[in-house]
């Protein structure tokens, strides 16, 4: 019985962690191309990464995903690096970027004292702060939004409350957080009478009803007090909020992406038939070349020394410059 229950755990924390090409891969200290600063805004703290000696030129300010996730990618369960990757090949591709902690989370954590407060719209608040500081800076000519996961959600919705040049939607989910839910519980490895009781939680919580018996194993994605979060998020359609903007869009994904589906890519494309689309055929979720089995796909969150995959950077990069 023992092991079987830290099974089913070991099961949904992973659902949880999900719930979470270029010159240079890596962010080195020693590398003189590139200059990290720390930055700090209304309760807000992230990183800077500026290319040395770059004339004026466009910012990215760099949104993760969901979940205990930090400015550069890392998180309790899952260790890739994949922001602090991406600011520093857009350094060295000339691009300025800033990247943050989430609310609630590292330097941020002061921004969040009970975890039942926090709702969406908060993080739409911090993006649209940090984008409108980044866009102060005297070397910035203009300023870019690039979501991962559910970072791109809050991209497009913080978008709409700024000006700006470019929106980069990086394995964005197409569908409202709910079905993307249902997706990811109906192809995780869990008992089904465990999997039966997510889903009907997912049910209640996009409906808006709380609820109270959820089982030890689930606490991880469904505890009481992350369900006021979870209840202001679930219902938002991606699609329809992105068909509200004109601003110029580039859909990036992966096709060994076993969280976000093409399906869902297509979705956000139909809402924005003038959408750039890329799809770089070995990336995973977290932007590293991977295979597309689960095992050896999964092995790659645990593995920061891991590249970007070669092909994620060059249409960023290309997107960028073409609105420069």
């Amino acid at each position: 019985m023992r092991a079987a229950r830290l099974s089913r755990r070991r099961a949904v924390q992973l659902i949880a962690a999900a719930i979470i090409s270029a010159p240079m891969d890596r962010a080195d200290a020693a590398d003189a191309t590139i200059i990290e600063e720390a930055w700090s805004h209304a309760g807000l703290a992230g990183t800077l990464a500026l290319p040395k000696d770059a004339p004026r030129g466009p910012a990215v300010l760099i949104i993760a995903g969901s979940g205990p996730t930090d400015r550069d990618g890392n998180g309790p369960l899952i260790s890739t690096d994949t922001y602090r990757l991406l600011a520093a090949g857009l350094a060295a591709n000339g691009v300025r970027s800033l990247r943050y902690d989430r609310r609630g989370l590292g330097g941020s954590a002061g921004l969040v004292t009970r975890e039942e407060d926090l709702r969406f719209d908060d993080l739409v608040t911090d993006a649209v702060a940090a984008a409108r500081d980044l866009a102060r800076r005297d070397d910035v000519s203009s300023v870019l939004i690039a979501g991962h996961s559910e970072g791109g959600l809050v991209g497009i919705r913080a978008a709409r409350e700024l000006k700006v040049a470019g929106l980069i939607l990086i394995a964005t989910a197409g569908h409202p957080l709910a079905d993307v839910l249902r997706t990811q519980l109906r192809g995780a490895p869990m008992p089904d009478e465990l999997r039966d009781e997510a889903l009907r939680i997912t049910d209640a919580l996009a409906a808006g009803q709380p609820i109270t018996d959820v089982p030890a194993e689930l606490a991880p994605v469904f505890r009481e007090s992350v369900q006021p979060y979870l209840m202001s998020v679930l219902p938002i359609d991606p699609a329809t909020e992105l068909a509200f903007l004109s601003i110029p869009v580039l859909l990036l994904y992966g096709a060994h992406d076993l969280q976000i589906s093409l399906k869902d890519r297509d979705r956000l494309a139909k809402a924005r038939p003038d959408a750039r689309v890329v799809t770089v055929p070995t990336a995973n979720h977290i932007l590293k070349t991977a295979p597309a089995d689960r095992p050896g796909n999964l092995r790659t969150y645990t593995d920061r020394s891991l590249p970007l995959d070669p092909g994620i950077l060059p249409p960023i990069v290309l997107f960028i410059g073409e609105l420069s």
